[in-house]
C-alpha cells in the first residue's frame, strides 16, 4: 500500500515539475491558449493521446469487459475510429481555419455572436460532462490503493490540474500530457504480460466456461460502500456487518434475492458459490459473455448502433481533442498529427479487453461490489505475489492518476478558454488571468457533481459525453465545412436541438438510471436520432433562411479548403486582437 501511495505522489511531483517546464516557454496567450501553433505531429500526437486515454479508456473499459463481455470492444473500436473520421473530414480544414476553439470556429464561419454564444454553452456542458467521471474514478482509484475517503480523489486531481494548467496553459500541458500516454502505456503493458504468465500456468482456463460465475476458492469480500446485491442462490455465508439493516457476526444462509449490504461489512464465500451481483449490474453468464448483441438490454441492435454512431462521430465533437489541432502549424501537421493518433490507440486499446477478460476468471467478486472498474487495479496484486506485485500494483495506480491528470487538464483548458473568452472578458482586464480564473470555476461544478452524485460506470458516462459531442458539434463542423449554404440561424438551430435533447436524455439517465422499453433505450443511447435531428434541423432551416448566408462564406470556404502551401493570407484569430476588441 506504501508503495502504491509513493507511485501516486511522484506521478503528482512529475506533473507538475513537468509543467514547471513548460512554463518557462510560455509567454505570450497564444502560448496559453494553443502553444503559439508550434507544436510538431509526434508530439502532438502523444499529447493527445494523453488527453484523449481517460479514466473511460484507462479503467472503464476493463470493467464493461468484466461484466458484459464482448459488446463492450465497441468501445476501444469506436474510440479508436474516432480519429479515422477526424483524420478524413475535419482534421485539416479546422486546423485552416484559423479558430483558437470551438466557438472561434462557430463565429469565424457563421459571422454570428449568437452561434458563437450556443457553441460555448455546449462546449462547457460537454466539458462539465466529461471531467465528472474522471474525478468519480480518481475517487475511486485513491480509496482502492490508499483507503482515502472517496472526496479525497477529486480534490488532489483538481489541485494539481490546477497547478499545471495555471503555470504555462497550453505549451506547459502539451508536455504534460505526451509524458502522460508514455506512462499510461507502460502502466498497462508491463503488468499484462505477467497476468498472462500467471494465466498460462494455471492451464489457461475459458473466461466464458460454465453457466454462471462462481468463486473459484473461499473469498472474502470487503465492502466499501453501501451496495444493494443481487443473490442468485441460496449460499451460506460468514457475515461480520450489516445486512437489510441487521448486524450480524455469524454464518448465515443467505436466500435468493435482493439484500442490502452495508458500507464495512465483510463477507466469506466458500469455494463453488455462485457470485452475486450489484442491483445495478447485470452481468451476463457463460457463452452470453463471449456473444455480441446481448449486453444491451431489450433493444440490442438499437443500443449498439446508436452506440456506435455515438463514439465514431462523437470524437470530432469533442471540444479538448479538436483544441489540440489548432496547436499544429499548418493542415498538413495536422493530418500527420491524426495518422499517428490512430496507431497510438490502436496499440493502447488492446491491452484493456485482456484485463477484462483476466479480471472475469480472478477478481469476479468485483461484481457483487459494483467496483468493476477496478479490476485493472486489483488484479496484478491478486495474482503476482510479493514485491513484485507491488511494484505492479504501484505502476497501475500511477498509470491511472496519469489518466485523470491528463484527460481532467485538457478538459480544463478547453472549458477555460470558452469562460474566459465568452464570460469574464468583460470582468477582467488581463487575457492571462482571466484564463486563470476560468480554470477555477471549470472544476468546480463536476467536483461538486463527484461529490454529491452516485458512483456510476465511468466508460458509460462518457459514452453518454460523446453522445451530446454527436449530436451538437459533429453536425456543426461537417456542415460548416463542407456545405456552403449553412447559415447561422440553421446552424443554431441545430446545435439547440441535437445537443439539447441529447443533454436532457443524458441527464434523465444518470439521476433516474437506464429505464426499460423503448424509451429507455431511446434516452440511454440517444444519439441514433438525435444527430440526424440535429443534421435534418440545421439544413431545413438553413434552407429557409438564405438571407442570412455569412457574408464572408466564400473567403471562409477557400481558407478551409486550400492547402497551406499557397501562401495564403489566412489571419489566423488572435486572442490578445478579440480581447481588445
Amino acid at each position: 500500500m506504501t508503495v502504491e501511495v509513493a507511485a501516486v505522489v511522484l506521478t503528482a511531483v512529475a506533473t507538475v515539475l513537468i509543467g514547471a517546464y513548460g512554463l518557462r516557454a510560455a509567454r505570450t496567450t497564444s502560448d496559453f491558449y494553443v502553444a503559439s501553433r508550434t507544436v510538431t505531429p509526434w508530439w502532438n500526437a502523444s499529447a493527445i493521446g494523453g488527453e484523449y486515454l481517460s479514466a473511460a479508456s484507462f479503467l472503464g473499459v476493463a470493467g464493461l469487459i468484466l461484466a458484459y463481455g464482448a459488446d463492450m470492444l465497441w468501445f476501444p473500436v469506436g474510440y479508436t475510429a474516432g480519429y479515422l473520421m477526424l483524420l478524413v473530414l475535419v482534421a485539416a480544414p479546422l486546423r485552416r481555419s484559423g479558430a483558437y476553439t470551438l466557438p472561434d470556429f462557430a463565429e469565424a464561419r457563421l459571422e454570428s455572436l449568437v452561434a458563437r454564444r450556443v457553441a460555448s454553452v455546449l462546449v462547457v456542458t460537454i466539458g462539465w460532462l466529461y471531467l465528472l467521471p474522471q474525478f468519480q474514478a480518481a475517487g475511486l482509484t485513491l480509496r482502492t490503493v490508499t483507503g482515502a475517503p472517496q472526496w479525497a480523489g477529486p480534490v488532489v486531481v483538481a489541485a494539481v490540474v490546477l497547478i499545471s494548467v495555471l503555470g504555462g496553459g497550453m505549451r506547459s500541458i502539451t508536455f504534460v500530457q505526451a509524458f502522460q500516454y508514455w506512462l499510461k502505456l507502460t502502466a498497462l503493458a508491463v503488468p499484462v504480460v505477467f497476468l498472462l504468465l500467471v494465466w498460462h500456468v494455471d492451464g489457461r482456463p475459458e473466461v466464458a466456461s460454465g453457466e454462471q460465475p462462481v468463486f473459484a476458492e473461499t473469498t472474502t469480500v470487503d465492502v466499501a460502500t453501501d451496495v444493494t446485491i443481487e443473490v442468485p442462490g441460496p449460499v451460506i455465508v460468514d457475515i461480520d456487518g450489516t445486512l437489510d439493516d441487521e448486524q450480524i457476526d455469524e454464518r448465515r444462509l443467505v436466500l435468493p434475492g435482493e439484500v442490502d449490504v452495508a458500507a464495512g461489512t465483510t463477507l466469506v464465500f466458500p469455494e463453488g458459490a455462485p457470485i452475486p451481483h450489484a442491483s445495478r449490474l447485470t452481468p451476463l453468464d457463460g457463452e452470453a459473455w463471449a456473444l455480441p448483441l446481448q449486453a444491451n438490454g431489450e433493444h440490442p441492435l438499437y443500443n449498439t448502433y446508436s452506440l456506435i454512431l455515438a463514439l465514431f462521430f462523437g470524437t470530432m465533437g469533442l471540444p479538448h481533442v479538436l483544441v489540440r489541432f489548432y496547436t499544429n502549424p499548418d493542415g498538413r501537421a495536422a493530418r500527420r498529427t491524426t495518422v499517428a493518433v490512430l496507431g497510438l490507440l490502436g496499440l493502447f486499446y488492446v491491452l484493456p479487453a485482456v484485463y477484462g477478460a483476466l479480471g472475469r476468471l480472478y477478481t469476479p467478486e468485483l461484481l457483487l461490489t459494483g467496483r468493476t472498474d477496478a479490476v485493472v487495479l486489483v488484479l496484478p496484486g491478486r495474482l503476482v505475489d510479493g514485491a513484485a506485485g507491488d511494484a505492479l500494483s504501484a505502476l497501475v495506480a500511477a498509470g491511472a492518476f496519469a489518466a485523470f491528470l491528463s484527460t481532467s487538464s485538457g478538459l480544463t483548458i478547453s472549458v477555460a478558454g470558452v469562460l474566459s473568452q465568452d464570460i469574464l472578458r468583460t470582468h477582467v482586464r488581463s487575457p492571462v488571468s482571466a484564463f486563470r480564473i476560468g480554470a477555477g470555476l471549470a472544476l468546480v461544478v463536476p467536483i461538486a457533481l463527484a461529490l454529491s452524485s452516485p458512483l456510476l460506470g465511468i466508460a458509460d458516462v462518457v459514452g453518454l459525453a460523446f453522445a451530446v459531442a454527436a449530436s451538437s458539434f459533429c453536425p456543426l463542423l461537417l456542415l460548416g465545412i463542407w456545405w456552403r449554404r449553412l447559415t447561422w440561424p440553421g446552424a443554431v438551430a441545430g446545435l439547440v436541438t441535437g445537443g439539447g435533447t441529447s443533454t436532457l436524455a443524458v441527464t434523465a439517465t444518470i439521476l433516474a438510471g437506464q429505464q426499460g422499453g423503448w424509451l429507455g433505450a431511446l434516452l440511454a443511447q440517444p444519439a441514433a436520432w438525435s444527430m440526424p435531428l440535429a443534421f435534418t434541423v440545421m439544413v431545413v432551416v438553413s434552407l429557409a433562411t438564405p438571407r442570412h448566408l455569412a457574408p464572408g462564406v466564400d473567403r471562409t470556404m477557400v481558407r478551409l479548403h486550400t492547402p497551406e502551401n499557397l501562401d495564403l493570407d489566412r489571419g489566423d484569430w488572435d486572442p490578445e486582437d478579440r480581447w481588445r476588441r
